[in-house]
C-alpha cells in the first residue's frame, strides 16, 4: 500500500512542546532602508520564521520598518523594536539594560573590535589544538579533506589578521593620535607592544605555509603543526593582555578630552576609512565574532557615520 495522508499513516503522534514552535514573524520595510536592514540582522538572531516583505512604496505609512507579530503590529525606531523583540523574545538578548561603558563611540567600537579579535583568537587555537589532535589519527582521514581544512585554516587565519593590523592601524591613526596630542608619549608602549607582535604574526603565516606543503605524516610534519599551535596561543596571550591594558589604562583618558558628539563622529568616519576591508568584504566575518548584543551595538555606532550608501552596503553582506 501507498503512504496515507494524515493520522491513519502514523505509527506514532509526536507532540512538539510549544516552546520549541518558532513563531513566525513578518517585517515590512524598503530593503535600502538602514533601519530596515538594521532589525532585519537582528531578527536573523531570533528563533523566529522571518518573512521580509519589500515595501517599497510605505503602505503602512512610516518611514520606520514595520514588525508583525500574531495580532500585533508594531513601528518606530530601532530601539524601539528591538526592546520590543527582547521583551517578546528574550533569547539571545539584542539590548542590554544599563550597560555599562564609555559614552564615546570610538572608544566602544575599539572596545568591541577586542572582543571580536578575542573570539576569533580562541576559535583559531581550538582549531589548531584539534588539527594536532586528530593528526595522530590521520589514518582515519581523507588526505584531500586533511588539506582543504588546513587550507581553510589558513584563509581564516589570513582574514584575521587583516582585522588584527588594520584595527591597530586604526588606534594608532586616530586614539593614540588624540591621545598623545594632550599628553605626549603615552601610547609609546602601546605602538610598541603593536610593532612586538608582528614577527609572531608573520611566523604564524610561515608555520601555515610548511603545514599546508608538508606530506601529511611526513618528517617535521607535526612539529610543523605544534609550532603553530605554540605560535597562536603566544599570540591570543599577548593579544588578550594588550587589549585588557588598554581598556583598563588608555582608552578610559580619552573622555577627558571631552570630545564633543560631532568630534566624535567624524571619528568614527576615520574609523570606517582606516579600516575599509574589515568593514566591507571581512565584514560578516568580523561581526560573527561578536554576541548578538554586541553586534546590533556595533551597527548602532557605525550607522552614526556619513556614508550612508557605504553602511547599507555594508548591513545587506549581513542580511543576504
Amino acid at each position: 500500500m501507498g503512504n496515507c495522508l494524515g493520522l491513519r499513516g502514523k505509527t506514532k503522534l509526536e507532540i512538539v512542546p510549544t516552546e520549541f514552535i518558532k513563531p513566525s514573524i513578518n517585517l515590512y520595510g524598503s530593503p535600502s532602508n538602514l533601519s530596515t536592514l538594521y532589525i532585519h540582522f537582528a531578527l536573523l538572531s531570533k528563533p523566529v520564521i522571518l518573512h521580509f516583505v519589500p515595501d517599497h512604496n510605505s503602505s503602512f505609512g512610516f518611514d520606520s520598518p514595520v514588525l508583525q507579530l500574531g495580532s500585533e503590529t508594531v513601528s518606530g525606531p530601532p530601539e524601539t523594536l528591538l526592546l520590543y523583540l527582547d521583551t517578546k523574545l528574550p533569547h539571545p538578548p539584542l539590548t542590554r539594560p544599563n550597560r555599562a561603558g564609555s559614552e564615546l563611540g570610538i572608544v566602544m567600537v575599539s572596545v568591541l573590535q577586542h572582543r571580536s579579535l578575542n573570539w576569533h583568537l580562541g576559535r583559531m587555537v581550538m582549531w589548531v589544538e584539534d588539527l594536532v589532535t586528530r593528526e595522530g589519527r590521520r589514518g582515519a582521514e581523507v588526505m584531500g579533506s586533511w588539506k582543504m581544512e588546513v587550507r581553510k585554516f589558513g584563509k581564516s587565519y589570513g582574514q584575521l589578521l587583516e582585522v588584527l593590523l588594520e584595527h591597530a592601524q586604526m588606534e594608532e591613526r586616530i586614539i593614540f593620535q588624540l591621545l598623545d596630542f594632550s599628553d605626549p608619549g603615552i601610547c609609546a608602549s602601546a605602538n610598541e607592544e603593536h610593532a612586538r607582535d608582528l614577527p609572531i604574526m608573520n611566523g604564524i603565516k610561515e608555520d601555515i605555509k610548511s603545514v599546508t606543503v608538508l606530506d601529511i605524516g611526513g618528517p617535521g610534519y607535526r612539529e610543523a603543526l605544534i609550532n603553530l599551535s605554540t605560535r597562536l596561543k603566544t599570540l591570543q596571550s599577548n593579544c588578550l593582555e594588550h587589549f585588557e591594558g588598554e581598556e583598563r589604562g588608555l582608552l578610559p583618558l580619552m573622555e577627558a578630552i571631552e570630545l564633543d558628539k560631532e568630534h566624535d563622529e567624524r571619528l568614527l568616519d576615520q574609523c570606517l576609512e582606516v579600516m575599509e576591508s574589515t568593514h566591507s568584504h571581512l565584514f560578516s566575518f568580523f561581526i560573527e565574532g561578536l554576541l548578538p548584543h554586541d553586534a546590533m551595538h556595533y551597527l548602532r555606532l557605525i550607522m552614526k557615520c556619513t556614508n550612508k550608501g557605504q553602511i547599507a552596503s555594508m548591513l545587506r553582506t549581513l542580511v543576504e
